[in-house]
């Protein structure tokens, strides 16, 4: 019998299990909550979807928002929507169905597309950043520098960027050999997670890990804080009350959305990497769950509230549809 057992255990660790595919879990510890815990992420996908779709297409029907700003609005909204997308219905048949087998290529599509959307997100967010800098700084040269063909390239440069520093990871993950049960205690693929399923030395993987996050998002944190200490400069530079506040004001739900972005994900980070063993880790995979469904779920809200502009053409578009319906 022992001898049995030990042949199978040299079968399974002489063997690739890539072909088995991978189990997610859930959150483990929580697994008696799963049905519960998926009301309220199902409320805010459902939230998100609807929201940010409302937005793109007020933006797109309403030719006074064809502006720079609200251009990059939209393409957040799009990364903000797939982002989401990408790990909640997944998620959602895990709970209700138990449905937790994924195979390993689609496992590495996933963790490709939730990385991908993850630095264009970041990318976005530091071209409105550069857009706040151009129209506070330099407004008189704001039309000249912020082009439909600069904004042409900033999208292609978004896309270019994100793909070209997480592309290589899917050929990090296949080199390496997998010899156990795929068990990853999650509700979606992340690198990290899959990388530590082989039986293979990871350290490239880590590296790799570290230097494409410090290359987009760490990158992206400096450049946007450069650009609002240059914003701040200036505002103060302002001769009135009036106009300081003006300035600052068009700037209000740029920093709150970049805050809502950046706190949970760098607060997610550093509690894994120096609190993982006091921290539970059903913790950082509902946060990590929570991430995805509520920066998407609040950014229109935020925008919408504090914008004049998006309320109006809100109720423009829903005036049109009204109208055409009668």
């Amino acid at each position: 019998m022992a001898l049995l057992s030990a042949n199978s255990t040299a079968a399974v660790n002489s063997s690739d299990t890539r072909m088995a595919g991978c189990l997610l879990i859930g959150i483990p510890g929580l697994e008696h909550l799963h049905i519960w815990l998926s009301i309220p992420l199902c409320t805010m996908y459902i939230a998100a979807l609807g929201g940010n779709g409302i937005l793109i297409c007020v933006i797109l029907s309403q030719s006074s928002l064809h502006e720079p700003m609200y251009i990059f609005l939209s393409m957040l909204a799009s990364a903000d929507v797939l982002l989401s997308t990408s790990t909640m219905p997944k998620a959602l048949a895990n709970f209700w169905l138990g449905s937790s087998h994924i195979s390993f290529n689609g496992c590495l599509t996933q963790m490709f597309f939730i990385h991908f959307l993850f630095v264009a997100d970041s990318a976005v967010l530091l071209a409105m950043a550069f857009d706040r800098y151009v129209a506070i700084c330099s407004p008189l040269r704001y039309a000249t520098i912020l082009t439909s063909t600069v904004i042409g390239k900033i999208a292609a440069a978004t896309l270019t960027r994100s793909f070209v520093i997480m592309f290589p990871s899917i050929f990090l993950l296949k080199r390496l050999h997998y010899c156990r049960i795929n068990i990853i205690a999650h509700t979606f693929c992340e690198h990290m997670g899959i990388a530590r399923l082989s039986c293979s030395d990871i350290s490239i993987n880590v590296w790799y890990g570290l230097a494409a996050a410090l290359l987009s998002t760490g990158l992206d944190i400096i450049l946007i804080a450069v650009s609002y200490i240059h914003i701040l400069r200036a505002v103060f530079r302002l001769p009135s009350q009036d106009a300081r506040s003006k300035a600052l004001s068009t700037c209000s739900s740029h920093v709150c959305v970049i805050l809502l972005f950046y706190i949970p994900a760098l607060f997610s980070v550093f509690a894994y990497r120096f609190g993982g063993r006091r921290i539970p880790r059903y913790v950082h995979i509902l946060l990590a769950n929570l991430y995805v469904v509520i920066p998407p779920m609040l950014n229109p809200i935020i925008y919408g509230a504090r914008t004049k502009q998006i309320l109006e053409g809100a109720k423009e578009m829903f005036s049109n549809l009204t109208k055409e319906s009668k």
